[in-house]
């Protein structure tokens, strides 16, 4: 995968695929600031999220539903930053001493400590990591993702006439918009995965990833998912999550107030009104969060 860090210039246009559809958005300024938003929903089965197995069923519904997302923000033709769906991608969260100053042996190491981790090849694998300094050493937050999986992805970008030149999960991409310093925690939904992750100063300390119920979420269900992750957070870093982000769930004021009562940290959109409005504002997270 590209490693968003040695990217000196970011794509304004985002566009991300799902299960359920095709989101675009077009940013302009510095910082930037969302202009465009368009979304194009798909059939069941076009795209079906794996980590190892295929997962565009239908290439030529995919294409027509990506060149219709990107002309609505005005992207046909251009490079875009690509957000694949969490279920096709592994994100791992590794703690070393140190690693070696070679960005290639760095990489050597990195993929010994996964390889008994994967339920794939990790020689099949492109890996992006990326080494954030602590006072305990080296954190590293890796992406990993099957060379198959990822090219057919990279080639539906192509084949709709846009070159894929930032590719990030959505996740990831989504923490894009986070600003809080102090500890917050984001729950991102959809229907094949939901994903938790605890940020602090710009630095990602947790991240889980769940399989999606595929259910309308509650606050009982999102509450279960979050909690031992709050624990453990408590636990290892001596300080509880301030602030909980959502995204994913329209009407996410009906379930606000009974998730706080049942977490006791305060709940807000992980996209709000501030930043674009409209109901379907929930979709646009990973896009939003990569141009951000």
């Amino acid at each position: 995968m590209t490693e968003r860090k040695t990217v000196v210039r970011l794509p304004h246009i985002a566009c991300e695929i799902t299960s359920q559809g095709v989101a675009a958005a077009r940013s302009e300024g510095k910082p930037g600031t969302i202009v465009a938003t368009h979304s194009r929903a798909l059939a069941a089965g076009i795209v079906t999220p794996a980590l190892n197995a295929q997962n565009v069923q239908d290439a030529p519904a995919l294409r027509s539903a990506i060149e219709d997302a990107l002309s609505g923000v005005g992207g046909r033709g251009q490079e875009v930053v690509a957000v694949l769906p969490d279920s096709a991608v592994r994100v791992t969260l590794l703690d070393f001493d140190s690693l070696p100053p070679r960005r290639s042996e760095a990489e050597a190491a990195v993929r010994f400590r996964l390889r008994k981790s994967l339920p794939f090849d990790l020689d099949k694998a492109s890996l992006s990591f990326d080494a954030q300094e602590t006072s305990k050493g080296l954190h590293v937050v890796t992406a990993i993702v099957l060379r198959s999986v990822l090219e057919e992805y990279e080639e539906a970008f192509r084949s709709a006439g846009c070159s894929p030149g930032v590719v990030l999960p959505s996740s990831l991409a989504a923490l894009g918009a986070v600003e809080e310093t102090t500890p917050c925690m984001l729950l991102k939904l959809s229907a094949d995965t939901t994903s938790v992750a605890v940020v602090k100063d710009g630095q990602l300390l947790l991240f889980r990833s769940l399989e999606g119920s595929g259910a309308t979420p509650t606050a009982q269900h999102m509450a279960d998912d979050i909690y031992p992750s709050l624990v453990y957070f408590q636990d290892n870093y001596g300080s509880s999550v301030e602030e909980l982000l959502v995204s994913g769930v329209s009407g996410l004021n009906e379930f606000a107030p009974a998730l706080k009562e049942q977490t006791s940290v305060n709940v807000r959109e992980l996209i709000g009104s501030s930043v674009i409005s409209g109901n379907l504002r929930h979709e646009f997270a990973g896009v939003i969060g990569a141009l951000l």
